[in-house]
């Protein structure tokens, strides 16, 4: 499936919030189930957000079935087979035209935040926007025009991940443009300095009520 168009498309990579299949680094202290929760209010955030953003297309990239927790007006693609490196490369592929990407694990994203690289002006002097993560990953990667040359190759889920693909995009003689550093939810301190980052989100909620429930850390990473 080709995603034609002028103008940017926003593109979420997702996992179905299913119990087992989802932020399993939260287990412990959370149950898959509580894990899997805190996953559909992530990702709810996010889509929140991309239907907030200025973006001509708003797609999400999933692997499983959408459920009660997708809104409308975002379009459902599968994502394919393979490695993060070849998923990545083929949500890309799918696109004509500029596309930014952002995974569902940074629920404090905003509409403001992503707008440097959605606005009419994203694209002078510009070839791609680049999102760096705390733990040395990215949660952003946008292309003016997308090449999944650029990412297939990089090794995923590495302290030095990061640093590989923003020196692909510069090694192919990009001009590459920052968007703010963020930490993305991985472990449960991930998530309580997430949620203290972002008090007003569900994913905010979501994880003081089950920390009032069990005795989870709270935000911050506090009890």
């Amino acid at each position: 499936m080709t995603l034609h168009g002028h103008g940017t498309t926003l593109l979420v990579i997702a996992k179905e919030p299913r119990p087992g299949r989802v932020k399993t680094r939260l287990t412990p202290p959370y149950s898959p189930e509580e894990a899997a929760e805190l996953a559909e209010a992530s990702l709810a955030d996010t889509l929140g957000t991309v239907l907030a953003a200025p973006a001509h297309r708003r797609v999400l990239v999933l692997a499983g079935q959408p459920g009660s927790w997708l809104p409308a007006g975002i379009e459902v693609i599968p994502q394919c087979a393979g490695g993060l490196d070849e998923r990545l490369a083929a949500a890309f592929g799918a696109c004509t035209g500029p596309a930014l990407l952002v995974g569902m694990d940074t629920p404090q994203i905003t509409p403001e935040l992503l707008a440097p690289a959605l606005g009419p002006d994203a694209w002078q002097d510009c070839d791609a926007w680049f999102g760096p993560a705390c733990d040395g990953g990215f949660w952003a990667l946008g292309l003016a025009e997308p090449d999944p040359r650029l990412l297939r190759g990089v090794p995923m889920s590495r302290s030095d991940t990061g640093a590989l693909q923003r020196a692909r995009l510069t090694g192919a003689g990009l001009r590459v443009h920052d968007l703010p550093r963020l930490r993305d939810v991985d472990t449960a301190d991930d998530a309580g300095e997430v949620a203290a980052a972002a008090p007003d989100s569900r994913f905010a909620a979501t994880l003081t009520r089950l920390a009032a429930a069990a005795g989870h850390p709270g935000q911050g990473g506090g009890r």
